[in-house]
């Protein structure tokens, strides 16, 4: 009996923690309904594809949430037929200017004369000759060559068979001036097709429709711009926002701009959050953030990652929106189905360095997406960021001191270029074709007292600058700086990267080899084992010395683009290494921005026994193929799950780490789709053969005669130290030299004359 009731307790406290879970789970998402917010693909996979076209509403199905709505910005014909485009001017969003170039006509739009094309012009035969083109000029054209024909409604339904369908009607009064109803087209589509949202900005057509279409069919007020206008009480919507109450009666929800919930300054940086998410659950409405899209500018808090900015808006622990309307369903899906309330614990990586889960996250230059490279502030970002390993990038100053620094031409991460060093630029064809001052020109004390730090901005041709209030942040840092702060932190390994070190032998007397070893082991590095050394560089021969003195990790890079590594190169490159870094264009070659195929090297590589990290992973969309969808989190998946590298060589540590936790790794077949990665080469299948990228030439093989390199010479100075009058001294040669010995013969040749 009392084991009976041991037993009966036991029983009871099980249910009573299964409740808690329950309930717990139930209550994750802060929702009005407690469910998982909403995916609204807006237009389809309007991202990629041409918005509302067959490609993009079909696409959603292999790149997203099964529970995906389909989003349709209804307009009407001339017969009264609802077809979806995105913008009211046909010719911002198809190529019906090409069709029919006589057909532009000027109306008002909300009171505002507005030239165009216009669907009500046209019946919807007529149509059917009209193809939709990207709406967004900045995207990719070669989607536009496919021919997608203008839906109606009811294909939508009947071609794709959704989970749910959202129309949104913008432009209600426009229609009735040419004696066409809106409203009566909506609620009788709604009696043929399961219509699950209808949205639109204006009160007087939405409350025309409560009550007379289904009671499941949901009616939400979508907010515009806070100044405009709201056409049918002439009052703005942010005056309207003040009274949520109102809008209950006559709608279930509302869809609101993203930066209604998290401002943005003038300089795009975030402010706090709003309460008009409180507000909105407060007064029994849903709100739906739009105005989401992965290749739009994003707040620089969120550091060009778009899954960061989704999570923003349904995982923060205080709030979360009842869905997103995006042009790029797949990060909404990954944010709801796999990165939602994470267990943030980095305690991953700091047992033994071998036993760290794949993939390895080693920083570039630190966590230099967010902070200029190799400074303080970039290593200590990249330590709270989670990376695994941080890495030093070596340069040697005239006075022999060693430094950690993104290049070794100080153009590239320091202010020189105004400052007073300016002047001192030379082209050095051993280490580069273009001019620079390096750093073996300037002294330490020149550095730190003169110049500054400076944020690698690799994208400004598309305006993605990098953090600007930070831009000339943080403190340069020696090699023993860097040492020093690396050693308490909870890191499994530090790699030092070494470059030109034949030059620097050579031309200036210094040995960098002995020296790193020396100054690694006044460190104490050669007397630990809590983190490993790990050495990274592009020549063999210092992978070889530092293979004869010590015992690090030393990590081969291929600085070229190769598709394969033959076997003879192989049998080199394990005589001194035991890791590989190679380009990210090594692993999935691309034309035009569109993967082509995946090559063999990883494979290759790694059946050698070489472990394989893959450069420069950056979170901006205009580093990636199309094949990402401007989302990094799906580039880290593409190198991790299809290619199967070992590590990931970032700028933006963060990224990679929440990679690293999500719920849907080792999943096996029952991974999402959305986490999935598709076969290198299929979207740029997907264009009709006459619009796609050109062939790519066939990519080299790396050889043993790319590997061979002869040993480092001795150096010529025992100190250690270069020489004031150094072989990159003597090929500087200054503007006013120049222009002396440009005057000199010519004054010799007067003075003969004379």
């Amino acid at each position: 009996m009392r084991a009976g009731h041991v037993c009966s307790v036991l029983a009871s406290l099980m249910l009573l923690w299964l409740g808690v879970a329950a309930a717990q789970e139930a209550s994750s998402w802060k929702t009005l309904s407690g469910n998982a917010p909403a995916i609204v693909a807006k237009g389809g996979f309007s991202g990629v594809f041409p918005d509302s076209s067959e490609d993009a509403y079909g696409f959603v199905q292999y790149a997203s949430s099964p529970a995906t709505i389909l989003y349709c910005d209804v307009r009407l014909t001339k017969d009264k037929f609802g077809i979806c485009l995105p913008d009211i001017k046909m010719d911002n969003c198809t190529d019906i200017a090409d069709i029919y170039p006589q057909g532009q006509k000027t109306y008002l739009v909300n009171g505002v004369p507005t030239s165009g094309w216009f669907s009500v012009d046209y019946n919807l035969t007529e149509l059917g000759q009209v193809p939709l083109m990207r709406s967004i000029s900045s995207r990719t054209p070669r989607f536009d060559s496919n021919f997608n024909a203008i839906l109606a409604v009811e294909d939508v339904q009947s071609k794709f068979k959704p989970p749910g369908i959202w129309l949104n009607v913008q432009h209600d009064r426009f229609y009735n001036q040419f004696n066409l109803s809106m409203r009566n087209y909506i609620i009788s589509v709604s009696k043929r097709v399961v219509v699950n949202y209808i949205s639109s900005p204006e009160v007087t057509f939405l409350s025309s429709l409560h009550g007379r279409v289904s009671n499941k069919t949901k009616l939400v007020f979508r907010f515009l711009d806070e100044s405009t206008l709201e056409p049918s009480m002439n009052k703005t919507y942010a005056s309207i926002l003040k009274n949520l109450t109102f809008v209950k009666t006559f709608a279930s929800g509302i869809l609101v701009p993203k930066s209604y919930i998290w401002p943005t300054s003038s300089d795009n940086y975030l402010q706090l959050y709003t309460s008009v998410v409180d507000d909105a659950h407060k007064a029994g409405l849903e709100i739906y953030a739009a105005d989401f899209a992965n290749d739009f500018m994003l707040s620089y808090n969120h550091s060009y990652d778009p899954l960061a900015e989704y999570l923003s808006f349904i995982d923060n622990g205080v709030f979360s929106v009842d869905g997103v309307l995006s042009d790029f369903p797949v990060t909404p899906s990954e944010a709801i189905g796999c990165f939602a309330n994470l267990n943030k614990s980095n305690t991953d990586h700091v047992s033994h360095f071998w036993n760290v889960g794949k993939p390895l996250i080693i920083s570039h230059n630190g966590a230099s997406g967010d902070y200029p490279g190799c400074t303080d502030l970039a290593y200590q970002k990249a330590v709270d960021d989670g990376a695994d390993v941080i890495d030093c990038p070596v340069q040697v100053t005239k006075d022999g001191v060693l430094v950690c620094m993104s290049s070794v031409n100080l153009m590239d991460g320091t202010t020189v270029a105004r400052s007073q060093f300016a002047s001192q630029t030379a082209v050095i064809k051993d280490i580069q074709n273009v001019r620079g001052v390096f750093t073996f020109n300037l002294t330490w004390d020149d550095i730190v007292k003169n110049l500054r730090p400076k944020i690698s901005t690799p994208f400004t041709t598309y305006r993605l600058d990098r953090n600007p209030r930070y831009r000339n942040a943080g403190n340069f840092m020696r090699l023993s700086d860097f040492l020093d702060f690396t050693k308490d932190k909870d890191l499994s390994g530090i790699m030092i990267s070494i470059e030109h070190a034949a030059f620097v032998v050579e031309e200036l007397g210094f040995d960098m080899v002995d020296t790193v070893i020396k100054t690694l082991g006044d460190a104490g590095y050669n007397n630990q084992t809590a983190q490993k050394v790990m050495i990274q560089s592009t020549n063999s021969s210092v992978l070889e010395k530092f293979k004869q003195q010590t015992k690090y990790d030393l990590v081969y890079m291929i600085n070229e683009e190769v598709r394969d590594a033959a076997p003879s190169s192989l049998t080199d490159i394990k005589k001194f290494a035991s890791a590989v870094s190679v380009d990210t264009g090594s692993v999935f070659p691309e034309s035009h921005h569109f993967t082509m195929y995946k090559t063999n090297l990883v494979q290759t590589l790694q059946n050698a026994g070489l472990s394989v990290y893959v450069y420069t992973l950056m979170n901006e969309f205009a580093s990636q193929a199309y094949d990402f969808f401007s989302d990094p989190t799906v580039q880290i998946n593409w190198y991790v799950t299809a290619a199967g590298v070992d590590g990931l060589i970032t700028e933006f540590p963060a990224t990679a780490r929440r990679y690293k936790l999500n719920n849907c790794i080792n999943m096996g077949n029952s991974t999402p789709v959305f986490m999935d990665p598709a076969r290198a080469g299929d979207l740029m299948l997907t264009i009709v053969k006459s619009a796609r990228p050109p062939a790519l030439a066939p990519m080299p093989l790396l050889t043993d005669s790319d590997v061979a390199e002869p040993p480092l010479p001795p150096a010529k100075s025992n100190s250690n130290t270069p020489p004031t009058h150094s072989g990159a001294t003597r090929m500087h040669v200054h503007a006013s030299h120049i222009l002396v010995l440009v005057i000199l013969p010519m004054l010799f040749a007067w003075c003969s004359l004379v």
